[in-house]
């Protein structure tokens, strides 16, 4: 019997362990940049994956005992259901009902932006939803004494405004981009935030990727995009928030 090879795992969805108290758990909403899009086949090397490999290969207890819970839908979005939940829906299922959850983030936006109309009424209805939606998220998590981090939103358009290599191209949603990280940045909405923007753009077309750390779509980072983003990440979030940040649980 010939068994298919295949590019992606559809059999499981979850482990549940028994575990140490002191052993937790950093659970990551986001949308197919996390999910891995653009990295290589066979490799974990999202950066979830290289994000748990600098905890695993850390001398800190506190950090080789912290799960990743890569909780990623390609094509997700935070306000309204497409392939898969929206992240409002899916908050409980994916972070408040797992055991051991002790940090939660969330990285997502680009497809809320990318696939509303560039107009000017549909990006700033679009803004203002994702603002109250940020705020509404961030309250949900915090109750349960849970920190929330934030990734800024990633650049998105393609050279020459080029939408046929890169649908979401726009200067209108471009703007939206920069008017919500100035949102995820300033607002305090956030225990932490991870300017991944500054990580990946393109220093002299900041509405770009990097050349060099984009995997073709200028949407997607390549695995050096990924590597790099991991690298960003600052690990004394987990020791400044192990006692959580107050709530009603």
């Amino acid at each position: 019997m010939l068994i298919p090879l295949l590019a992606a795992r559809y059999f499981l969805s979850a482990v549940e362990a028994w575990s140490p108290p002191s052993y937790r758990a950093f659970s990551i909403i986001g949308d197919s940049i996390t999910d891995g899009r653009g990295s290589d086949t066979d490799e974990n090397d999202r950066w979830p994956d290289l994000l748990l490999s600098r905890l695993q290969s850390s001398n800190d207890p506190m950090l080789t005992s912290l799960a990743v819970s890569n909780q990623a839908a390609g094509g997700n979005r935070i306000l309204e259901d497409g392939l898969g939940p929206s992240v409002l829906s899916r908050i409980d299922r994916d972070v408040l009902s797992h055991a051991g959850v002790k940090y939660a983030m969330i990285y997502e936006g680009v497809n809320d932006i990318g696939t509303a109309d560039a107009t000017i009424a549909n990006q700033t209805v679009t803004y203002n939803r994702l603002i109250s939606a940020y705020k509404q998220i961030a309250m949900r998590i915090h109750a349960f004494n849970i920190p929330l981090f934030a990734a800024t939103i990633t650049p998105f358009s393609a050279p020459n405004g080029n939408t046929t290599l890169q649908p979401y191209t726009s200067s209108l949603r471009e703007q939206t981009r920069q008017k919500v990280n100035g949102f995820i940045r300033t607002s305090g909405t956030f225990d932490a935030v991870l300017d991944f923007d500054a990580v990946l753009r393109n220093q002299t077309v900041p509405s770009q990727l990097a050349d060099a750390l984009q995997s073709g779509d200028y949407l997607h980072p390549n695995e050096a995009g990924y590597q790099l983003l991991t690298d960003s990440f600052d690990l004394t979030l987990f020791a400044k928030y192990a006692n959580g940040v107050g709530g009603f649980v």
